[in-house]
């Protein structure tokens, strides 16, 4: 995610400073029981500047999981030339693997099918990546395959991570790259 303007380095680094406070308390307790005192204790900053930066925690939980977002989108990508039809790039089952350490975090904000306030980013961010792809391919049927390629990869990475698709981070990775590739290739 890129924001329009440069951001000030003292907004940044409180920012981060939240984020990764966040990250933590989330390590020890879910999401509904963190508590704005004690992420601000943790981030070492005012309770105040928390509100200055975030309307809320879930605002922040968004902030601080949208490089899962970013990651995503370039792991769907890391491919070059003709992409195999069956296995996936190595950096999408890596992506996978990797959200193990904050799976609550994740579905806490990534409601099954792909809905809730990390789904609605993940959504927007890969179809307007995906749009832009095909747009450049000249592809008359772009939007169409922007948004089925958004909603197929996030709803199936959020129900992979509420438990409702069995398989490992690879056979994952290499099933939604098959979904993702056929859609491609049916227009």
């Amino acid at each position: 995610m890129t924001r329009a303007e440069p951001e000030d380095p003292r907004a940044a680094r409180t920012r981060a400073r939240l984020r990764t406070a966040l990250l933590q308390e989330c390590a020890q307790r879910p999401l509904e029981e963190v508590g704005v005192a004690a992420l601000v204790r943790r981030a070492g900053v005012g309770r105040a500047t928390f509100y200055v930066h975030y309307p809320d925690l879930e605002a922040l939980a968004v902030d601080a999981c949208a490089d899962v977002v970013r990651e995503a989108v370039e792991a769907l990508h890391a491919w070059q030339g003709r992409p195999d039809p069956v296995r996936a790039p190595a950096a999408l089952a890596e992506f996978f693997a990797s959200l193990t350490p904050h799976a609550p975090l994740y579905r806490a904000l990534l409601t099954p099918g792909g809905g809730g306030p990390l789904g609605r980013v993940l959504h927007r961010d890969l179809r307007a990546y995906s749009l832009r792809e095909r747009e450049r391919a000249g592809a008359a049927d772009a939007p169409l395959v922007a948004s089925a390629v958004a909603a197929t990869f996030a709803g199936v990475l959020a129900d992979w991570l509420h438990g409702l698709l069995d398989g490992t981070a690879a056979d994952i990775a290499d099933q939604v790259w098959q979904l993702l590739v056929a859609l491609h290739a049916s227009r």
